[in-house]
């Protein structure tokens, strides 16, 4: 009931822009096959429609060398000069777009299965697209980076804690420690959340929960014993 382990195979209406002045549409698309129904790509020279292209299906290369192969079925295209137009049709058309099946499919989480480098590239990529979904990206790329300072910050909380002394043993500091624990994953989640659905900085809703803690850290350390 709370949480569902399917992950998307399928996306309607998807646009996007796949170079600078290049926009393709696909009306659905599905994953599995990596086929896509209902395409345009149009192409703009100075907000001028230079080209107009559509197809019934478009089909990815998974066997491919290299990226961004395509296979476009019952394809046309209307290319326009002034106030001539040429129209090019075809059964089939092999052809080069600049967008792979996860640039059209987001499932909850994709981000944290890239690596650092493939991370920045993809996000430097969306950026450029003009794509709405890329602040998960950004969130996760800056949680990375914070998640190394956070390692000292809480060190220094728990060294300081363990130095005092009393009777009775660590107990409730042990607790306190836990506590504070629980309460910076809490913060980091929640910062997350208000990052993706209320528009704050990536890199702010990132680094929110070190800069709360390293205040908690100094206080901890100024109280710790010598």
């Amino acid at each position: 009931m709370y949480k569902n382990k399917k992950k998307n195979t399928a996306a309607d209406n998807v646009m996007l822009q796949v170079e600078r002045g290049t926009i393709a549409y696909i009306q659905h698309y599905d994953n599995n096959a990596k086929k896509g129904y209902g395409f345009s790509l149009d192409k703009f020279n100075n907000k001028k429609l230079v080209s107009h292209m559509t197809a019934m299906e478009i089909q990815y290369d998974t066997v491919s060398d290299s990226k961004y192969h395509w296979s476009a079925s019952n394809y046309k295209i209307r290319r326009f000069n002034g106030y001539r137009e040429q129209i090019e049709t075809g059964a089939r058309k092999d052809t080069l777009i600049q967008m792979e099946p996860n640039d059209l499919v987001y499932s909850k989480g994709q981000q944290e299965t890239f690596t650092s480098p493939e991370l920045q590239n993809y996000i430097a990529k969306q950026i450029d697209r003009g794509s709405s979904n890329v602040v998960q990206y950004q969130v996760e790329y800056h949680k990375r980076i914070a998640a190394s300072f956070a390692s000292f910050i809480l060190t220094i909380i728990g060294l300081s804690l363990s130095a005092k002394k009393r009777k009775g043993g660590m107990g409730m500091y042990l607790g306190i420690g836990m506590a504070l624990s629980f309460i910076y994953i809490m913060l980091q989640t929640v910062s997350s959340t208000f990052a993706i659905n209320a528009n704050l900085p990536p890199m702010i809703a990132a680094w929110i929960p070190n800069i709360i803690f390293a205040a908690v850290a100094y206080f901890c350390y100024r109280q710790a014993p010598n």
